[in-house]
Formats: structure tokens, C-alpha cells, sequence
């Protein structure tokens, strides 16, 4: 690696006089983040970089610069251009990542509410039947007849 000379211009390969750093205008943040950012891109901005890369002349090297000027891989343009040619705007906006919430099917929601419902009458039921035979013992032990229902059906 060579040196800037005293004066801070550097003198390449091609003896030019170039101040250096003059490609910089700022210098990156030397602080890293705890935890690495996801770039996210609107869609305005993915139909513009379409835009300047059909306009680029193919084998010229201009797609592959336009690239390296906004720091993106060839594999966006690949994903972008499918996204605009299905017509699918939707696409080139920013999704929610992670499982997508499933669609609860009505029938299932209302055959669950029932099964709930049922259990819920058993119980009440059984204790019902409980607090029956309870009374039966009750007049039993007191001598007092219960008087049958005609049509009883566990008789």
C-alpha cells in the first residue's frame, strides 16, 4: 500500500494529482451495531433502479456499475423484475416477515364453540343426576315416597 505524500495528494499510477480521500464525502460510523439492520427499500426506489437498468446498454459493464453505485446485488433485479412483470405492487412494498396468520375456518370455530357447549351441559347434567339420587336416599331414609313419573325411562 502506498503512501500519501507530505503534501496529502496522492500521485497514482497515472501520475494525476489526486487529493486523497476526495471519493469520500463521509466517513462510515466506526461504531458497530449491536445488532445488524435490515436494509429495506421503498417501491418507488426498487421502479427507479428498474428503470436505469433497462436503460443500461447490455455487456457495456453500466448494470454492473449502477450496482456498485447503490450497493445492491444482481440477484434484487432479478426479484424486482419478476415482481413488476406479475403486476404484483403489493410485491415491491415491504412484507411482514415470519409465518403468515392462518384463516380460521368458520365451520371448525363453530364446531368447536359446540363441543365446548356440550361438555358444559354434560357437566351440569351429571351433577343434576348426583343431586337426584341424593334426594332418593334423602326419602328413603325419611320414609317419604316419591311419587314416579309415569313415562320414567330409567325404570
Amino acid at each position: 500500500m502506498k503512501k500519501p505524500s507530505k503534501t496529502g495528494v496522492d500521485h497514482g499510477a497515472g501520475g494525476r494529482e489526486e487529493p486523497v480521500g476526495a471519493g469520500l464525502t463521509e466517513l462510515p460510523d466506526p461504531e458497530v451495531s449491536e445488532r445488524p439492520t435490515r436494509r429495506t427499500f421503498t417501491a418507488k426506489y426498487k421502479l427507479a433502479i428498474l428503470e436505469a437498468a433497462d436503460k443500461c446498454k447490455p455487456g457495456s459493464g453500466e448494470i454492473g456499475a449502477l450496482l456498485r453505485r447503490e450497493g445492491l446485488y444482481s440477484s434484487h433485479l432479478t426479484v424486482w423484475r419478476r415482481l413488476r412483470s406479475e403486476g404484483v405492487l403489493t410485491g415491491l412494498q415491504k412484507k411482514r416477515r415470519g409465518p403468515k396468520p392462518r384463516r380460521r375456518d368458520p365451520v371448525a370455530l363453530e364446531n368447536q364453540d359446540l363441543r365446548r357447549d356440550m361438555a358444559r351441559l354434560q357437566e351440569r347434567l351429571d351433577q343434576a343426576e348426583r343431586i337426584i339420587e341424593i334426594q332418593k336416599k334423602v326419602s328413603e331414609i325419611l320414609g317419604i315416597p316419591l311419587s314416579r313419573p309415569e313415562n320414567d325411562e330409567n325404570a
